[in-house]
C-alpha cells in the first residue's frame, strides 16, 4: 500500500504540476507540500487535504486513510455523515468567522427543534 506523501507526489506528477504551482492554487506553501511528499509530516489537517484531494482529483476518503485519520471500514451512517462535512466544508470555505459562527448556530438550533 502507497503512503500519502507517494499517494499525492504520483498525483501532482500525472497532473504535471509543479509544487510551486500548487502553492499558488492552494496556498500551501511548497515546503509544506515537499514534507507531505516525502512523509516528514505524518497528521496533515483536513483542511489541507481536503484542498489537495481537490487540486489533485482525488477522493477525500483515500487521503484520510491514507493519513489514517479515518479507518478504512466505516459504516453507512458515518459515510453519509462525512460526505455531509465535506459538502459543508467546501461550502464554508469563502465565509468570513461570523458568517461561520451562524452556520454553526443554525446547524445547532435545527438539533434543538428536532428534540
Amino acid at each position: 500500500m502507497s503512503t500519502l506523501g507517494l499517494t499525492l507526489k504520483e498525483a501532482r506528477k500525472n497532473l504535471s504540476f509543479t509544487l510551486r504551482q500548487v502553492e499558488e492554487t492552494s496556498g500551501i506553501s511548497n515546503a509544506y507540500l515537499s514534507q507531505l511528499e516525502n512523509d516528514k509530516i505524518k497528521n496533515p489537517s483536513i483542511n489541507i487535504l481536503s484542498k489537495l484531494s481537490s487540486i489533485y482529483r482525488l477522493p477525500l476518503k483515500e487521503l484520510l486513510i491514507k493519513a489514517n485519520l479515518i479507518e478504512k471500514d466505516k459504516n453507512k451512517d458515518e459515510e453519509k455523515n462525512f460526505d455531509f462535512a465535506q459538502r459543508v466544508a467546501f461550502k464554508s470555505e469563502d465565509l468570513s468567522d461570523d458568517e461561520k459562527t451562524q452556520v454553526l448556530r443554525y446547524l445547532e438550533f435545527i438539533k434543538t427543534y428536532r428534540q
